[in-house]
């Protein structure tokens, strides 16, 4: 039989991370609006510069997602469950993107961002999944 306690440990961490990540993908869907700008503005400093300017809050909101996942992945091991902890949106172009602006490296640059995006997606479908598990032993329970 599963604590109740820890159950509900395990569900406001996943939650936290929920939030967490929902402000990733506000972040990144910014940062894809901007690049689309960037990318038919011809070469504005100022969209290359807000853009990246996003894809480093989207960078730093995920450091805390991943400290999020760290604490959950605690949680739910207390319950005898995991779930996958590794989410990066790293390796983009900065300096290649705002030096030599141009249609391709702004569309490099929007690869990254979209990859980024479906991996935030993915793994706030795998964090909802642990949420409805959760729900289910808790009335088990």
């Amino acid at each position: 039989m599963t604590d109740k306690r820890e159950v509900r440990e395990a569900r406001e961490a996943a939650q936290e991370v929920l939030r967490l990540l929902e402000a990733v993908e506000q972040t990144l869907r910014g940062a894809r609006n901007w690049g689309w700008f960037d990318m038919f503005s011809r070469g504005s400093l100022i969209s290359s510069v807000v853009k990246f300017g996003k894809i480093s809050k989207a960078e730093e909101q995920l450091r805390q997602v991943q400290a999020g996942m760290k604490r959950l992945q605690e949680e739910l091991g207390d319950i005898n469950l995991s779930v996958r902890e590794s989410l990066d949106i790293g390796g983009f172009q900065r300096f290649m993107d705002i030096a030599f602006d141009n249609i391709i490296s702004d569309w490099l640059t929007q690869s990254r961002i979209h990859e980024s995006l479906r991996e935030v997606q993915y793994v706030k479908e795998e964090v909802k999944r642990v949420l409805e598990l959760l729900d289910r032993m808790e009335k088990e329970s």
